[in-house]
């Protein structure tokens, strides 16, 4: 049997075996895994970087669940990006710290804010605008979607993946600037073929530290984003936020 596939086997055995823990939430990203052959870095990359997600939410969830209930992580070629919101500005620094005690991390890049929650309100409407991006972007024909990743905190969306060029990349950018509700679209893209950052040891961190350097693009109002060649995604009903 090939190794890659029997890696993957084997790490998706042992996710469907711990699902009733903080573990079992990268379940979804192992189904992703199905199209990993077309994404770059391949099947190989994306079994390692599912195995790192889930060991950050295993050392989560032993340090203390309810603090990093609000965190979510997104990983591409060992590359970490942490959002999501705490309240004391310690644990924001503990969370970065235990997802560098992970084989394979190459970057962390902290994204956690410090600030209370927006509640399901909240919740709902950052999913909608993830979800509303992603629908745009699929359905494009000058965006390669599959290589990226959305997450969305605080009305700020978050792109981390991998462009074709510089062009496809504004086009995601500004797919996202034009949704209603959006702040801003902070991206920590790559171009494809640029080379991954070497391994690191862990930073010395403190409180006050704050998040790493990024391309943030300010929102602007809404406006149509069908000249993209994104879905009609106009046509659906505006939440009532």
């Amino acid at each position: 049997m090939n190794r890659s596939v029997f890696l993957l086997s084997a790490l998706l055995a042992s996710v469907a075996l711990s699902a009733c823990t903080p573990v079992g939430v990268v379940a979804g990203t192992g189904a992703s895994l199905g199209v990993a052959s077309m994404k770059e870095g391949g099947i190989r990359s994306a079994t390692d970087d599912l195995r790192i997600k889930a060991l950050i939410s295993d050392l989560w969830f032993k340090y203390d669940l309810k603090t990093f209930a609000k965190l979510s992580t997104t990983v591409n070629q060992g590359r970490v990006l942490i959002t999501g919101v705490v309240q004391n500005p310690d644990d924001r620094v503990e969370a970065v710290r235990l997802a560098w005690q992970v084989d394979g991390v190459v970057q962390v890049i902290n994204e956690i804010r410090v600030a209370d929650s927006d509640g399901v309100p909240g919740y709902v409407r950052d999913q909608w605008i993830t979800t509303r991006l992603r629908t745009a972007i699929m359905f494009s024909r000058e965006i390669h979607s599959i290589n990226y990743s959305i997450d969305t905190v605080q009305g700020t969306i978050y792109l981390m993946g991998v462009a074709q060029n510089q062009a496809e990349l504004d086009k995601v950018i500004e797919a996202g600037r034009t949704i209603p509700h959006v702040r801003e679209v902070v991206s920590y893209v790559k171009m494809a073929g640029q080379p991954i950052p070497a391994q690191n040891s862990a930073p010395s961190l403190t409180a006050a530290d704050t998040a790493s350097s990024y391309n943030s693009v300010p929102s602007m109002p809404a406006a149509p984003v069908g000249s993209m060649q994104s879905a009609p995604v106009d046509s659906e009903a505006l939440p009532p936020w």
